[in-house]
């Protein structure tokens, strides 16, 4: 006799209830596992929390983005809750290290412990070059450096960069002829603090090159809430003229939030004009010194003309001659017509 399973009966009531327990809980692990692989943030760990001037400590990230370029930092008057307050200004420049990640976003780098130009509290602040934007900072106790507090915090509110930054516009025919370009910064920030912030004035700077950027102060008219996030966009303009690789620099806080690149084309229009320029002003100089120098020579006598010599007739002979009519000879008068 053949084996027939057994299948349990399960009422539509039951069944129901199974249905709504799967549907509840499926969403639920979908959304505690996916954020966790999106979400990562960079991590920066240090081999110890304090050294002495003239050590070294061993500097391991993770979570980064792969192929990405690094700077190691010792900077001073921070902390990673708050970043560094005072900027890159407040870090020993001298002797960072570079580092590259691989193909995993990880890092490992030795990095020597020196003082930096502030007082402690003291990290180290890795951050990337190029790219996206992304920092990370780890505490580092520096032995025998002074140690102060930290500037008060005048506002609850902490602003972050949340998305890339884009330079919105384009050229001109008049930036072609050496006009200022001009550009828009459009970044999302998002207030990470517990008040909000309100009108906050942010530093847009402008480098070219290896030199430094140079800030402006422009305020962002507006309320970010606690938590909340903002499209910011302030206006960007170079120099007449300007050409050349550029960077745009946006800070708030005393921290760099975001750096974006900008290729700016040389203005031809100026070049084609200082060619023609060059050609026609000699052209019409050279022109303008020969009509100078023909008004300016002197006159000569004209000598009177002499009367024009007469052609000797050709007479031909008299057995060539053809015979003179009467009717069309300068003596003769017609012959008048008679009725008869």
């Amino acid at each position: 006799m053949p084996y027939v399973a057994h299948v349990p009966y399960l009422s539509p009531r039951l069944l129901l209830r199974l249905l709504l327990a799967l549907l509840l809980v499926l969403p639920l692990g979908l959304a505690g596992a996916g954020p966790a692989g999106a979400a990562d943030r960079p991590v920066v760990e240090l081999s110890r929390a304090q050294a002495g001037t003239g050590g070294s400590v061993t500097v391991t990230g993770s979570g980064w983005r792969p192929r990405a370029l690094l700077t190691l930092l010792v900077c001073g008057q921070a902390e990673p809750s708050r970043g560094v307050t005072g900027g890159t200004n407040s870090c020993a420049n001298a002797d960072g290290r570079a580092v590259t990640t691989d193909a995993e976003g990880r890092f490992r780098r030795e990095l020597p412990v020196v003082e930096p130009p502030v007082p402690c509290p003291c990290v180290v602040h890795v951050a990337t070059v190029t790219g996206a934007g992304a920092e990370a900072d780890a505490v580092l106790r520096v032995a025998g450096h002074a140690v102060e507090p930290l500037p008060a915090d005048r506002a609850g509110g902490r602003l972050s960069l949340l998305a890339d930054t884009r330079l919105r516009g384009s050229d001109g025919l008049l930036t072609w002829f050496g006009s200022p370009p001009a550009r828009t910064l459009v970044v999302t920030v998002g207030n990470v603090g517990t008040s909000p912030v309100k009108d906050p004035v942010f530093q847009v700077g402008t480098s070219h090159g290896v030199f430094a950027p140079q800030w402006q102060d422009q305020r962002w008219r507006g309320t970010i809430r606690p938590g909340g996030k903002a499209r910011i966009e302030l206006p960007v303009q170079l120099a007449a003229g300007a050409h050349g690789d550029y960077t745009v620099s946006l800070k708030y806080g005393g921290k760099v939030l975001a750096e974006q690149p900008w290729g700016v084309g040389r203005p031809w229009g100026v070049t084609l004009f200082w060619v023609f320029v060059c050609l026609v002003v000699p052209a019409a100089l050279f022109r303008a010194g020969l009509a100078v120098v023909d008004h300016a020579r002197p006159r000569h006598a004209v000598h009177a003309a002499r009367p024009p010599r007469r052609r000797p007739r050709l007479l031909l002979p008299a057995a060539r001659r053809p015979p003179a009519l009467p009717w069309v000879s300068p003596d003769a008068e017609p012959p008048s017509s008679t009725r008869t």
